[in-house]
């Protein structure tokens, strides 16, 4: 939606920031991309540890962005991403073909 259809998003803070909106909608896909393939194709699998890291990353830094412009009541959908992301990561990294040192 951030990249396709931005002005149909229900935040305020969209018409302002349209470079905003273009970057994290960039990101979002981006991280999404990260966690899928290299799962799903099986290539360089520990690839999708570092993206559901980056992903925690931007949604806290939305929660923070959020809670700043007076808008907490809207980061529930922030916190489950993160949460989700929090769960590959920490799912993905206990896997022996990530060979990540604990």
């Amino acid at each position: 939606m951030k990249l396709f259809k931005p002005d149909g998003l229900p935040f305020p803070w969209i018409k302002n920031n349209p470079g905003l909106v273009l970057l994290t909608g960039v990101v979002d896909l981006l991280g999404g991309i990260g966690i899928l393939l290299p799962a799903v194709l099986r290539i360089r699998p520990v690839l999708t540890v570092f993206a559901a890291y980056g992903i925690i990353a931007l949604m806290a830094i939305a929660i923070i962005f959020h809670v700043s412009r007076g808008e907490a009541k809207n980061i529930g959908f922030n916190i489950f991403v993160l949460s989700l992301a929090a769960f590959v990561a920490w799912g993905r990294q206990k896997g022996p073909e990530n060979n990540i040192p604990h």
